[in-house]
């Protein structure tokens, strides 16, 4: 069936005569006035009779931009540039779309971008050009928002004759470098490659998507652009291999790199200006079969900073961790992954301890963020500025605490352990699976066992696990749920359990946001000991378990249990590990499963040392007890 024209429908209706119609068809070629405008205008048709026709021709509805009542959050995501440049403007959330007055609602070009800038379906409803220039003038304001100026070079990412939206800054001195970054910015007003466009909504994307990183993977035959959210990659976007090296020249210009080199890695940074906001971003490129792979990390450096009571630790584990930092000194260990929140607890830690009175010094690398009344260096390799250099100097410069972003060699082991028996309170890193491993750590990096036994008073492991959104949903414990608890030996029955839903506001994830799951070693003389001893890290496990210690499975399970987070998401983050703990049946204290005898109250396995030793104990005998 022949789609009809609005004039066809207005003729049929006999709300306008062919002469007319012929007329002011005339009339609008080679004009950017649309047909029913025209007609609206010169009052050959009411603005109901239009609506009405519009609405047949089209099958979307009419809403009047004068009526609504927009919400801010919604406002920004889309850009009041683009709101003008597609007569556009965001006005609820339908499902998981977003519903978007347009004056030209049928345009799929417009509409590929505004799906693009949000990240998400769009439902289309028309308005006329002055209803909806009217109402984003009203929403948005009547200019955009210049952004403030900077030093050093920058390119202004927007259309030719627009308003800043966003800066790329360097502040490399190189001459090529200035000068490759002027010429991308004209080629950019003169519309010449899409590289730097690419990069700004890409850019944009992930700040709107709150991700961490974002990767550019060369394929076969397409470019795959993907935003890493809450620990999880998921696709963005996908562009043909024909501009490939042209989008990766222009991200290595403006991170200060050799666009030249492509057979080597190599680093660089720039810092992204959006409004008032500043992000700074780690650039790293790597040579694949493919072509360069690049990742970029973003780092807000002045996203607010967390108090200790924010991160969601279990009342046991902050009580502890607090009178540790309430010591004069020590080391406190913070170990896990990359991208297990090390960073955000320690610096919650600084947030805590920074005082007038206190002196504290940092070394990082590189300072992710920015610390008022905090001493915070930069590590510069290059120049001779390691982890090592620093902390030599820093000894001198009368610390009360030190931070050292991170523990790598037996060299800077050394200095932060003997600082910390020297009256500093002093901050590491370690990549290990848990708390008990760092001591392993250590010992592998050839520190003695008595230095670590002296010097350490506690170590925190982590992980960060995605927290359920509000769009969850209670069911009762599956089978498959059971299983993927028993294989971290957790076997506590759960009646029911939360599951991810998934909703526009988590956009269809089902999770939003991340939590925690932690666990602390404390050294009390016992473990000093065993330690200073160099018994095995099972031995040493067992003690902790004997006495009680949480592990990162139980505090996992408990934010099950509260819905917090999912079990699946569970099994993906924390280790599987065996507790190694049994209770007793005689005075329900939980034990190592190791143990032949509960040194609570004496009660005696039945096959000690066997494969189903811990797993049925004795209520004390009479032999036991004269034992």
């Amino acid at each position: 069936m022949k789609k009809k024209k609005l004039g066809e429908v207005l003729h049929e209706r006999g709300q306008i005569s062919q002469s007319n119609l012929a007329q002011a068809v005339s009339d609008q070629q080679g004009k950017i006035i649309l047909l029913g405008e025209l007609l609206l205008e010169r009052e050959l048709i009411s603005k109901a009779q239009l609506v009405s026709a519009l609405e047949e021709v089209t099958h979307i509805p009419y809403v009047d931009c004068g009526t609504v009542s927009p919400d801010p959050d919604l406002l920004r995501k889309i850009s009041p540039h683009i709101a003008r440049k597609c007569l556009a403007l965001p006005i609820a959330v339908q499902n998981s779309a977003i519903v978007v007055v347009m004056a030209e609602p049928q345009n799929l070009e417009l509409l590929d971008e505004i799906k693009f800038t949000v990240g998400r379906n769009v439902s289309p409803r028309f308005g006329f050009r002055e209803e909806i220039l009217e109402a984003i003038a009203k929403h948005y304001g009547d200019s955009v928002e210049a952004t403030p100026p900077s030093s050093g070079p920058k390119v202004v990412v927007g259309e030719s004759g627009s308003s800043t939206e966003m800066e790329f800054i360097t502040t490399s001195s190189r001459k090529a470098t200035q000068e490759a970054i002027q010429e991308a910015q004209s080629e950019l007003l003169r519309k010449v490659t899409p590289a730097v466009k690419i990069v700004s909504e890409v850019i944009m994307a992930a700040i709107d998507k709150r991700a961490s990183d974002i990767h550019i993977q060369p394929q076969a035959k397409e470019v795959i652009i993907r935003v890493r959210v809450d620990g999880v990659l998921q696709d963005l976007r996908r562009i043909p291999r024909e501009i490939q090296n042209t989008l990766i020249s222009r991200i290595k210009i403006l991170a200060d790199m050799d666009i030249a080199e492509r057979r080597i890695p190599q680093d660089g940074g720039l810092m992204v200006r959006v409004g008032t906001a500043s992000l700074d971003m780690r650039v790293s490129t790597l040579p694949t079969q493919y072509g360069e792979k690049v990742v970029m990390r973003l780092l807000s450096a002045s996203s607010s900073l967390r108090n200790l009571s924010e991160l969601s630790m279990p009342v046991e584990t902050e009580r502890s961790l607090r009178q540790v930092l309430a010591l004069p000194q020590g080391m406190l260990l913070v170990t896990g992954p990359t991208g297990s929140g090390k960073s955000t607890t320690l610096y919650a830690v600084l947030n805590l301890l920074r005082k007038p009175a206190v002196n504290i010094v940092t070394v990082e690398d590189p300072v992710e963020y920015v610390l008022a009344g905090v001493n915070q260096v930069h590590v510069n390799n290059k120049a001779g500025l390691t982890f090592a250099s620093c902390l030599r100097s820093i000894l001198r410069q009368d610390p009360n605490v030190i931070m050292i972003g991170e523990i790598r060699d037996k060299e800077t082991a050394e200095i932060a352990l003997k600082a910390a028996q020297t009256g500093h309170l002093l901050l590491s890193t370690l990549h290990t699976n848990d708390s008990l491993s760092a001591v392993t750590r250590l010992l592998d990096l050839g520190i003695p066992g008595f230095m670590i036994a002296s010097s350490v008073t506690a170590i925190v492991a982590q992980r960060l696990v995605r927290r359920l959104c509000v769009c969850r949903r209670e069911v009762p414990a599956t089978a498959e749920a059971r299983e993927h608890l028993s294989a971290m030996s957790i076997v506590q029955p759960l009646e029911s359990i939360s599951i991810p839903t998934g909703c526009p506001v988590c956009n269809q994830t089902g999770y939003r946001g991340r939590v925690g799951v932690y666990e602390i070693l404390l050294f009390d003389d016992a473990i000093r000991e065993a330690i200073s001893n160099g018994e095995s890290g099972e031995t040493i496990r067992a003690i902790l378990h004997g006495m009680g210690m949480k592990l990162m499975q139980e505090d996992a399970l408990d934010k099950i249990r509260l819905g917090i987070t999912s079990v699946e998401e569970v099994a993906r983050v924390v280790p599987v590990q065996a507790l190694h703990s049994a209770q007793c049946p005689a005075c329900a204290q939980k034990i190592a499963r190791t143990y032949s005898f509960c040194p609570h109250c004496g009660a005696r396995q039945i096959e000690p040392n066997s494969s189903t030793s811990g797993r049925s104990l004795n209520v004390p005998s009479e032999e036991s007890v004269a034992l």
